[in-house]
């Protein structure tokens, strides 16, 4: 790393806060927000045949739907973090909020793929940059103790209930308004939340002089490396994992990554990335597990939803409604690890609700063609989400535990980048072994579908089982850093 300079060193002023700034304005301001993102991952699910049907997207060409959003959303998570701690957190999240929304409303009203496509980017681009933000916004407006343990808990309910609740969302709407009010639905909540924050979140502390040495090619390095590894684990879907469609963009992605890490080492300005950030063992610890957590979420909402329809013949309505009980039990889960965050700490959350949420994936596995909601989908749903609830809170607290208030913009865009990449790659690997066992299986259709989901959702299981190692080895014991107030200001250069 770069050795400061005079140009590099930064002055404090005193943080001015928003005008009638709470933290209960702030804390509903993020929840708003990492709800809505999260929805948006899911919300165009179940209207996926009716969007194909409208706009012509031929075969499998729909599913960029959704991955349009996603890339746009892990590939740029880090830079708009980084973008949150030079501008103010408040500013980026408002500037966020305000494309999510004008990119909502015009791909509500595409009229071709390729429109509703770039809309879709758009909208993963205002994400990007207003999730890491509220997320830093959060850490600062709660840096320490059992307000903290109560914001993080209502976070992590949002986080989950938002994927959960998306199917539902996007079910009833489809089925009874229309597949464009998938997209409509989230302008309201994008407008709420910008209001919240604008009158709840304060400007965050202003640094003199780090903007004269924005890191600009590790930005760009970064940011090419991301979207090239996400597009490259995407078209796995289309074009195999042997496919150069596939080895080039990730290879390139390697490539990036790597002349990123280079470019920090030497950077004489600020740097995007301090690489000292990742050698804190709660903040890589943290990380992996999550990248694990990502990968086993958005498989087993994925199979999940396809066995309820494809299988069990569900409709889209009803099919979101029997996520319900999931998203509920992550709430119950996130307010179990409120009331126990005093005499547990947040390692043992993450290691008792890995261990929950595995149990519950693996009892998915026992799906089959001729099951039912009630007997195959129903009790794994409420293991898995009170597992989920027990341990999101406490890896994004350890994530951003002991972080200097200069990089909790930073730290929160690496911590939703390694949830959206594991959510690509688990989508990647286990929806490939799904579909080899499914074709493997000489059955009926409906029977070869749900041996392949099962397989992918004991896949789930066992990302869950990684994560749980992860925490074992590598996160240390003890109270978080950020519980000490003596360690929050401190920065340690290198």
């Amino acid at each position: 790393m770069g050795h400061d300079t005079p140009s590099s060193v930064t002055t404090r002023i005193p943080p001015s806060p928003a005008r009638g700034a709470t933290p209960g304005r702030a804390l509903l301001a993020v929840c708003i927000v990492q709800f809505m993102v999260s929805l948006d991952l899911s919300v165009v699910n179940v209207g996926l045949p009716q969007i194909s049907s409208a706009l012509g997207f031929g075969g499998a060409d729909v599913t960029w739907v959704i991955h349009a959003y996603a890339l746009a959303f892990g590939g740029l998570l880090l830079l708009g973090g980084r973008l949150a701690d030079l501008f103010g957190h408040r500013n980026v999240l408002v500037g966020g909020l305000a494309l999510f929304a004008i990119a909502s409303l015009v791909g509500g009203f595409a009229t071709s793929a390729g429109w509703l496509l770039a809309a879709r980017f758009a909208q993963g681009v205002g994400a990007a940059a207003a999730a890491p933000a509220a997320l830093a916004a959060l850490t600062q407006t709660f840096p320490s103790g059992r307000p903290r343990a109560k914001a993080f808990g209502a976070w992590s309910a949002m986080n989950a209930a938002g994927g959960a609740l998306g199917v539902l969302i996007g079910g009833v709407l489809t089925e009874f308004a229309g597949w464009r009010w998938v997209l409509f639905v989230s302008v309201p909540m994008a407008l709420v939340a910008l209001v919240f924050a604008r009158v709840g979140i304060a400007a965050k502390t202003r640094t003199t002089g780090s903007r004269h040495g924005t890191d600009l090619l590790g930005g760009a390095l970064v940011t090419a490396g991301l979207l090239s590894v996400v597009f490259g684990i995407l078209s796995t879907e289309r074009s195999g994992w042997t496919s150069p469609f596939t080895l080039v963009p990730l290879a390139l992605g390697v490539a990036f990554v790597a002349g990123f890490v280079v470019a920090e080492r030497n950077a004489r300005g600020e740097p995007l990335l301090r690489l000292g950030l990742l050698a804190n063992r709660n903040v890589a610890g943290a990380n992996i597990y999550n990248l694990m957590f990502g990968a086993a979420m958005a498989s087993a909402f994925y199979f999940v939803s396809l066995y309820l329809q494809r299988v069990l013949g569900h409709g889209p309505a009803r099919t979101g409604v029997e996520f319900l009980p999931f998203a509920l039990a992550v709430v119950a889960g996130a307010a179990l690890a409120v009331k126990a965050s005093s005499r547990v700490d947040n390692r043992g959350l993450m290691i008792l609700g890995g261990v929950v949420s595995a149990l519950g994936f693996g009892a998915f596995g026992f799906i089959s063609a001729d099951g039912s909601f009630v007997v195959h989908v129903l009790g794994p749903s409420l293991v898995a989400g009170t597992g989920l609830g027990l341990c999101l809170g406490p890896v994004v607290s350890t994530a951003t535990a002991g972080v200097d208030e200069s990089e909790r913009g930073v730290a929160s865009g690496v911590l939703s980048s390694s949830r959206q990449i594991g959510a690509a790659l688990g989508l990647a690997v286990l929806g490939t072994f799904a579909a080899n066992r499914s074709a493997r299986v000489d059955a009926a259709p409906a029977d070869a579908l749900a041996h392949g989901y099962s397989l992918g959702l004991l896949g789930a299981g066992a990302f869950f089982f990684l994560a749980v190692i992860t925490a074992l080895f590598l996160i240390p014991r003890g109270p978080a850093p950020a519980d000490d107030p003596t360690t929050s200001g401190s920065r340690r250069h290198q």
